[in-house]
């Protein structure tokens, strides 16, 4: 990769964070209990939305290496120039952080890790 993703800016890693979070929810949903087509995107909203990702990456913290914290608190601490009506800034700039956090372990090859940190998210949400 010529770019090295520890060098990114947070809005960068929370864009691609953001697209990989979402797969990783959209491969959870047609891959678990049979859903009709026309509920996927509604419990995807639901677990996308950021005060779930918020809760998120309020699960995994314990779990975070002193690097991925780094990256996890560098996109908390994003300046926003707006946010959503409907979410609370904490829960916005956890969820960004959470998008970066994912945004960075996948632009440097670490999908076992992203698979290691969404188990502990998708363990929690079917025992919540």
């Amino acid at each position: 990769m010529a770019t090295d993703p520890s060098k990114m800016n947070t809005g960068e890693l929370a864009f691609v964070g953001d697209a990989v979070y979402s797969l990783l929810v959209r491969r959870e949903l047609v891959t678990g209990e049979p859903m009709r087509i026309s509920e996927l995107h509604p419990a995807s909203v639901k677990i996308v939305r950021a005060e779930a990702q918020a809760a998120a990456a309020e699960l995994i913290a314990p779990e975070l290496t002193e690097e991925e914290n780094a990256i996890y608190t560098k996109g908390r601490n994003m300046k926003h120039g707006s946010y959503p009506k409907h979410s609370s800034h904490g829960d916005y700039a956890r969820a960004t952080g959470l998008e970066c956090l994912f945004g960075w372990l996948y632009l440097c090859g670490r999908q076992e890790r992203i698979d290691e940190l969404y188990a502990v998210i998708r363990a929690a949400r079917k025992n919540g």
